[in-house]
């Protein structure tokens, strides 16, 4: 089987999101930040726990049908307050607002280069 660039992997997981009409999806690109755990990272908002679900299972079943990758790991689908996916070079995170403010992923990891996507119409 072919192997899935980084960039294509990155993009596809984006219209994953899209699909599912995720808010707010920022990539954070940590390729040149020391000793980051992965290559990007992805963050996007739902407005409740069944997108947030939705979202996710979205994305999974996108990239695994469009590039036949699929998470090395997944946590969080049992509150889905905030659903984690482990890509290997990407970790992915669904998250509700309140708990995206609170834990400010994108200025933790503000060294990276972060890219905003528009949002699906």
């Amino acid at each position: 089987m072919k192997e899935v660039s980084t960039k294509a992997l990155l993009d596809t997981i984006v219209e994953g999101i899209r699909n599912k009409k995720g808010h707010r999806i920022v990539s954070i690109d940590l390729r040149k930040v020391k000793d980051a755990p992965v290559e990007y990272m992805v963050v996007t908002e739902g407005n409740s726990n069944t997108q947030l679900r939705a979202i996710a299972e979205e994305v999974d079943d996108y990239v695994r049908t469009q590039t036949h990758v699929h998470p090395l790991a997944t946590a969080g689908e049992e509150n889905a307050e905030w659903i984690a996916m482990d890509y290997g070079t990407i970790f992915v995170h669904i998250m509700l607002r309140e708990p995206r403010s609170f834990y400010d992923i994108e200025n933790l990891w503000s060294d990276g280069k972060q890219t905003e996507y528009k949002e699906a119409e």
